[in-house]
């Protein structure tokens, strides 16, 4: 499963000439980048999807998103623990990921 997970910037550089930064995700931290949003800046909450920042999010969305995504047990999941219960079933499947 692939979730569009909100994450606070915790730092931001460049990497190749393209914006990236640092996103904090409950805990789990993430390099991500920036060419959609170049101008975030630190401590701003952002939507990510496969490693790309696609939009700004306020504090109490961000928070609220990531308690319900980690309550269904998701968060490890999507951020490559695979223990949670789209991993299980797709091993009892034999569904390779």
């Amino acid at each position: 499963m692939c979730l569009a997970v909100p994450g606070r910037v915790v730092a931001i550089g460049e990497r190749d000439g393209i914006p990236m930064a640092e996103v904090d995700f409950g805990g789990v931290r993430k390099d991500v980048c920036l060419q959609y949003l170049p101008d975030t800046r630190i401590g701003e909450y952002v939507i990510v999807h496969v490693g790309f920042a696609l939009q700004r999010l306020d504090e109490q969305s961000a928070l609220e998103t990531l308690a319900t995504i980690a309550r269904m047990g998701l968060l490890a999941e999507e951020f490559g623990g695979g223990s949670g219960p789209s991993a299980r079933a797709a091993q009892t499947e034999g569904v390779n990921r």
